[in-house]
């Protein structure tokens, strides 16, 4: 196994590529900058250059991975167009990449209520809308995916137990990233994570379950 990982440089990206190196996974990070991904990134990690907005550069940096984790975002700016380029093509770009190359198990992070048109975070050039869009398609594309709806994040980790639910049944919460990046990637172990949609928090009164038992019930 190798997994490659987009938006590696991300603060959820970067925990997600931590939890790959303490499993013992080899691990392929997509970059825009090498030199500034050295010091992001911990050492052991394949830097490959290329944009996922690049079609071209994809196909030649996922090379012999065979599960993807895309954590890209569009970062807040003043581009309207920013959401709909990065969150919508910029994945529509790697699935089709991750499809042309085989890629066995493909995971997708996105966030809580990215159903839900009528919400705050859509004032923002429409950025759950295209979330939304991008899970569609990568539910469309044949591949083995499972899409991860975490609620708000966090930067600090705390011993919170992950509460994990179905598609379109929480609405509210948070989440420390590196629970978020603990999630992504025992995904692809798991059978019951496969081909399915699952919306992670964290509460402190919540009892503490084992993975295949929280993914199986989700």
């Amino acid at each position: 196994m190798k997994a490659f990982v987009a938006g590696a440089t991300g603060e959820t990206g970067r925990r997600i590529v931590q939890q790959l190196l303490d499993r013992g996974i080899p691990v392929r990070a997509l970059v825009r900058n090498t030199e500034a991904a050295q010091s992001i990134l911990p050492t052991g990690v394949e830097l490959v250059t290329g944009d996922v907005l690049n079609l071209a550069s994809l196909q030649a940096a996922i090379g012999d991975s065979t599960v993807v984790f895309c954590a890209v975002g569009a970062r807040p700016s003043f581009d309207p167009t920013g959401p709909y380029k990065v969150d919508f093509e910029g994945t529509k770009n790697l699935v089709d990449t991750s499809k042309a190359r085989g890629i066995e198990h493909f995971v997708l992070v996105t966030s809580l209520c990215a159903s839900q048109f009528f919400h705050p975070l859509n004032l923002f050039w429409l950025i759950l809308v295209w979330k939304k869009r991008a899970e569609e398609y990568l539910q469309s594309s044949g591949l083995t995916y499972t899409i991860v709806r975490p609620g708000g994040l966090k930067n600090e980790d705390n011993a919170d137990a992950i509460v994990m639910s179905a598609v379109d049944t929480l609405s509210e919460g948070s989440i420390p990233r590196t629970k978020v990046a603990q999630v992504c990637v025992e995904s692809i172990f798991q059978p019951g994570a496969r081909n399915k949609i699952v919306e992670i928090v964290a509460k402190p009164d919540a009892p503490e379950k084992a993975f295949e038992e929280l993914f199986a019930a989700a």
